[in-house]
């Protein structure tokens, strides 16, 4: 069984300290798992969610006859903190509850998930990490943070660092939402969301998640809407309003705007984490995409050892990674495949 009513595993970690310096005690990483784990616990692939993602939201890019195909491969796709089923501030008691939720940056996902890899599941290779925009952003550090154990990487959509026009992007976002006097500082009750505020929240989201190009063929009318405020309305609006606490929204987005692979302890630079990189590398940023463009990632891969950049054309922008067409899931898959018939070194 699959999808959001499938059920989920919980992996407890009894005190997880954050690089911020709060503990969560415990932190809770949820996690679903597709396939069998092989006997010497060669065939497992990390997943990782995505802003605001939850794991069945993964699933477009799993399956029978794809490249990660359970029935040869072992996938766990961990939920990030901050997302309403991993530790939240929708879901963590006093006195880390709601607008008091400690922060989250990728490096704490990243250690969550080691945890989960290795104290559940007793895994010491990974020969594949992969994940589409703030899963990307975990692919890159899980390269950096555990050289040791990731063979391969395949981050889609996403970045090793995010840029600052990406966090003009967020702090746009964090400005509308905290303007909603329904707000209230975080302390909204359970009942009563800032729904003014998530409303602006997603018509800004709207302008970023696909291109200009995608506007301007209407390529919307493909996802079934009729009209370009019926879009707006019915997949943006829509898709912030399905349960997506605002609290947990600035979590995940704080998290995204100190993304960098290049602040992990013991480096220097952005260029020297990814220098470090020693697992083989298909980087594939979207050709519109707004947030990750692809001459962002023509520069990481050009301080990366043994890379290569693959850029998915097309009109879709950042959505091209997001499983909503089946051409750019094709050409995805098809990267996928490839680099994991690769020989790692």
């Amino acid at each position: 069984m699959t999808g959001p009513d499938a059920p989920y595993e919980v992996h407890e970690i009894p005190d997880f300290t954050l690089e911020c310096g709060a503990t969560l005690r415990p932190a809770r990483v949820a996690y679903q798992t597709y396939g069998t784990l092989n006997a010497d616990k060669s065939n497992a692939i990390m997943y990782p969610t995505w802003y605001s993602g939850r794991h069945w939201d993964n699933e477009w890019l799993i399956g029978e006859g794809m490249a990660l195909d359970p029935e040869r491969w072992f996938i766990i796709v961990p939920n990030m903190l901050g997302n309403g089923l991993s530790s939240s501030p929708s879901n963590t008691p006093p006195p880390w509850d709601r607008a008091r939720f400690p922060r989250i940056n990728v490096r704490d996902n990243v250690e969550s998930q080691y945890r989960l890899a290795t104290e559940v599941f007793g895994i010491e290779k990974l020969p594949l990490v992969v994940g589409w925009s703030m899963g990307a952003g975990q692919t890159y550090q899980w390269a950096v943070s555990h050289p040791e154990m990731v063979e391969r990487i395949l981050p889609f959509c996403g970045s090793a660092r995010t840029a600052p026009h990406n966090k003009v992007f967020l702090d746009s976002l964090r400005a509308a939402l905290t303007a909603d006097a329904a707000f209230a500082g975080g302390w909204y009750p359970e009942d009563q969301w800032p729904v003014r505020g998530l409303r602006a929240f997603a018509r800004i989201y709207a302008g970023w998640g696909f291109s200009q190009a995608f506007y301007w063929n209407e390529a919307w009318r493909e996802l079934g809407y009729t009209s370009l405020e019926d879009f707006s309305v019915g997949f943006w609006e829509g898709f912030f309003l399905d349960g997506r606490d605002p609290n947990n929204l600035l979590t995940m987005l704080d998290t995204w705007w100190s993304g960098d692979v290049g602040s992990t302890p013991g480096f220097t630079s952005v260029e020297q984490a990814l220098g470090s990189i020693r697992a083989k590398a298909l980087i594939m940023p979207a050709e519109k995409d707004l947030y990750f463009p692809p001459e962002d990632e023509a520069w990481a891969v050009s301080h990366m050892p043994n890379a290569e950049l693959r850029v998915i054309p097309g009109v879709w922008g950042h959505f091209a990674g997001g499983g909503p067409n089946a051409v750019d899931t094709a050409f995805i898959n098809a990267g996928v495949a490839e680099l994991l018939a690769a020989d790692p070194d």
